[in-house]
């Protein structure tokens, strides 16, 4: 069997593997080793370049801020960031109709803004943010719906775990992927409140109205979000000024969270250990998978798989806009039953070279933002996508008396406010590119 088809072959058994439950970033590595193996026919040099390897990924300066993020989100939630902002956001919001599920909406923005995980998000918020819910009549379905669906602005909105693992596998600039997110991140967002706006009207019943409060008291519990901008202007702020790298950022980021986690007095030894360990377990899962990756794609090398499917697609002269429709499909449909960041991991080095090589008449930087941020927005949707979205199953487990199929309809329109949302950035990569243009 030549190199080719033993790298052809690579992807579909790696798949198989994950549906016998075998975990990610192991299939991976033992794909990628035993196919390196065969290809070289000795594992001397494939034991050698596992050694190098090891070390050349986990010594990669970039991967530093993964840990630092999940630190940073981790002192965020035990300093109570999460049920300042959505108190500031119901203050402002709860009095209109679907207002309380608008103001889940922005809180989960917010604390996106400094968390940086999708799941944590979404777990966060649905801890502050359901029972309000529920106490002002919402219905299960438009709750949970809602809950999920703002979860995904945790991995969307800078700071971004998956953005930083993306710029690792293509060698794009992190800063400059944070900004293209801005812009579409925002869109999320409002996209999401004028879904709730229209839910409620179409759907009699299913959402409540708080009391109007007092502009005196509004204004109070919008100060008490201070924190949160003080950190996002440090980190974000400090990042675009030239005064930290990403790193450096992520770094007094998590130092920050902390210092307002001990002023809250919400500290005590445990939680620091607990907040360590979580952060610890959860970087592990992800270094793993890393490294995982690292084999596989170190196996695609040898095989030419990468590089003969980049110079096919560049000679057969496809539309690069249907090329990429049918990418994105793909990503949807994978969204179904993968995680995000395995995915990522999984099907960029294979995929981000076969694009490269289409015009879509951008720049190779651009094209690098753009199609990161893209990719992102699919993979996001992926995770409340039926029937294996992965936001679904922690907001549903926290909703008690919530039928997992009144989930599944309640966040159909934020799923379809998110296709609406990828088709105009598709359409129109300015849309993405324009604040990175003004400020590179």
């Amino acid at each position: 069997m030549t190199p080719l088809m033993l790298g052809f072959l690579g992807l579909p058994l790696v798949l198989v593997l994950i549906f016998l439950r075998v975990p990610i970033g192991l299939a991976m590595l033992g794909v990628g080793v035993f196919g390196s193996w065969l290809i070289t026919g000795s594992f001397n040099p494939v034991s050698a370049q596992f050694k190098n390897l090891t070390y050349s990924t986990y010594a990669s300066y970039s991967l530093s801020v993964v840990p630092l993020f999940l630190l940073m989100g981790q002192f965020a939630t035990l300093g109570g960031l999460s049920s300042g902002l959505f108190n500031a956001a119901a203050a402002w919001l709860g009095h209109k109709r679907g207002g309380v599920a608008m103001a889940a909406i922005g809180a989960s923005a917010g604390f996106g803004a400094i968390c940086g995980s999708s799941l944590a998000t979404a777990a966060t918020m649905g801890q502050v943010a359901l029972p309000e819910l529920k106490k002002y009549g919402y219905s299960g379905a438009l709750s949970t719906g809602t809950v999920a669906a703002g979860g995904t602005l945790g991995i969307l909105i800078p700071p971004s775990i998956i953005l930083v693992i993306f710029a690792v596998l293509t060698e794009q600039n992190i800063a400059k992927l944070f900004m293209g997110a801005f812009v579409p991140g925002i869109l999320a967002a409002i996209g999401y409140i004028i879904v709730i706006m229209l839910y409620v009207r179409m759907v009699p019943g299913s959402g409540g109205v708080r009391e109007r409060l007092p502009y005196g008291r509004r204004f109070r519990e919008l100060a008490k979000t201070w924190p949160v901008l003080a950190v996002f202007v440090a980190v974000i702020g400090g990042i675009y000024a030239g005064i930290f790298t990403p790193t450096e950022a992520a770094a007094v980021g998590a130092a920050g969270t902390f210092l307002i986690a001990l002023a809250a007095r919400s500290l005590d030894r445990k939680s620091i250990v607990q907040a360590c360990l979580a952060t610890a377990s959860a970087t592990a899962m992800i270094f793993l998978i890393v490294l995982g990756a690292a084999a596989l794609n170190s196996f695609l090398a040898l095989s030419q798989v990468p590089q003969v499917l980049a110079a096919w697609v560049g000679e057969q002269g496809f539309n690069p806009w249907i090329v990429m429709i049918l990418v994105l499909i793909f990503y949807l449909v994978m969204g179904c039953v993968m995680d995000s960041l395995s995915m990522i991991l999984l099907t960029v080095p294979i995929i981000f070279p076969m694009m490269s090589v289409l015009d879509f008449g951008l720049t190779p930087d651009e094209f690098g933002i753009w199609f990161g941020i893209i990719v992102l927005i699919v993979v996001e949707v992926g995770l409340i996508t039926p029937p294996v979205g992965m936001n679904l199953f922690i907001i549903n487990s926290m909703a008690p008396g919530t039928r997992l199929s009144d989930t599944y309809r309640g966040v159909l329109p934020f799923v379809a406010s998110d296709m609406v949302r990828t088709a105009i950035l598709v359409a129109f990569p300015p849309v993405t590119l324009w604040l990175v243009w003004m400020l590179y």
